[in-house]
């Protein structure tokens, strides 16, 4: 029997009024389970160090457990992949870097998931510069000289990175292109780099500060210059690349949170404040300071523009590197 035209549309009213309701409670009891955060590297690397503190500071906000999970490999594609295809309803977060987001879709081109286009931006959690930093017996003690040595020998200076197309890659395919340094690349699988360099195996490495800092103070490493625009508070007495003489060289990481795409707004904008309000706490803020990252903060709006433009600024730089990952 059909109904009239009236009572039909009342009741898809009614339906559609119930299920925003539903979905309203979905939401307003967030979270009533643990949460998982992926992290897309090894344990011990800065993703891994900034994250944990970050899930810390959630548990505490959100009076829930934040459970960190390690899924690396791939050059943070397979953690990336995971949280991207899981469920969007906020209990699994994607804990990432410049690279897998921004870098990687240019890099490898027959990607299974593309994070630019699958992955929702939530909140960003510091800017990390890269620091030039080189073993105590290579006889330079700045970037001038540095580069000098490098050309009086030439195919004998070697520069470590944590991967083909990483930021340390690219920073070090720069500063070769720049300077005309011509020291030749050699990738390693993560912290395999940085051993490598403290060993002498390799003569430098543009590294994240927070990876190499307790080995500059150890004076096992000596840094020569920071990749940011300005001095980085945890090395002031460490010259940027333009003040020794290298221009258009900025690069460095910087870390967010993710989640899959299509997860609720309001999911998105509360754990958005929580990481914001974590990450601006005076002692976090220190603490991050002191390990060279400089918190950040943006609406996910904001964060999300931020995202894209940093995949526009890195393809360009992708492409004239050669590198290319199948």
């Amino acid at each position: 029997m059909n109904l009239p035209k009236r009572l039909h549309a009342a009741a898809l009213l009614l339906l559609a009024g119930a299920a925003s309701t539903c979905a309203v409670a979905g939401t307003d009891n967030y979270p009533n389970k643990p949460i998982r955060m992926v992290v897309s590297f090894s344990a011990g690397g800065t993703t891994d160090i900034l994250a944990r503190e970050v899930a810390n500071q959630l548990g505490q906000s959100l009076k829930q457990t934040v459970v960190v999970e390690n899924r690396p490999g791939a050059g943070g594609n397979i953690g990336t992949e995971f949280v991207a295809k899981s469920a969007p309803d906020g209990y699994t977060l994607l804990a990432t870097s410049v690279g897998p987001i921004a870098i990687n879709p240019t890099l490898y081109p027959n990607l299974k998931v593309n994070p630019q286009t699958t992955l929702a931006a939530v909140a960003p959690i510091a800017d990390v510069p890269n620091v030039l930093v080189v073993h105590p017996g290579v006889p330079a003690a700045d970037v001038s000289q540095l580069v000098a040595y490098a050309k009086a020998h030439p195919g004998k200076m070697n520069f470590a990175s944590t991967g083909v197309g990483t930021a340390a890659h690219l920073s070090g395919a720069l500063f070769n292109e720049r300077t005309g340094a011509n020291a030749v690349h050699v990738p390693y699988k993560g912290a395999d780099a940085l051993n490598d360099l403290l060993a002498g195996r390799v003569q430098f490495m543009f590294a994240t500060i927070p990876s190499v800092m307790s080995h500059i103070r150890a004076g096992q490493l000596r840094p020569l210059a920071v990749t940011s625009a300005r001095r980085a508070e945890a090395l002031p007495d460490t010259p940027t690349m333009a003040e020794a003489g290298v221009k258009n060289l900025v690069t460095g990481a910087w870390f967010g949170l993710f989640a899959p795409k299509g997860t609720p707004p309001e999911i998105v904008a509360r754990l958005n404040k929580a990481v914001a309000d974590a990450v601006n706490r005076p002692d976090i803020r220190k603490k991050f300071v002191m390990q060279g990252a400089e918190p950040m903060s943006y609406t996910p709006e904001s964060f999300g523009k931020f995202v894209v433009a940093e995949y526009q600024a890195w393809q360009p730089i992708v492409k004239a590197s050669g590198a290319r990952i199948d």
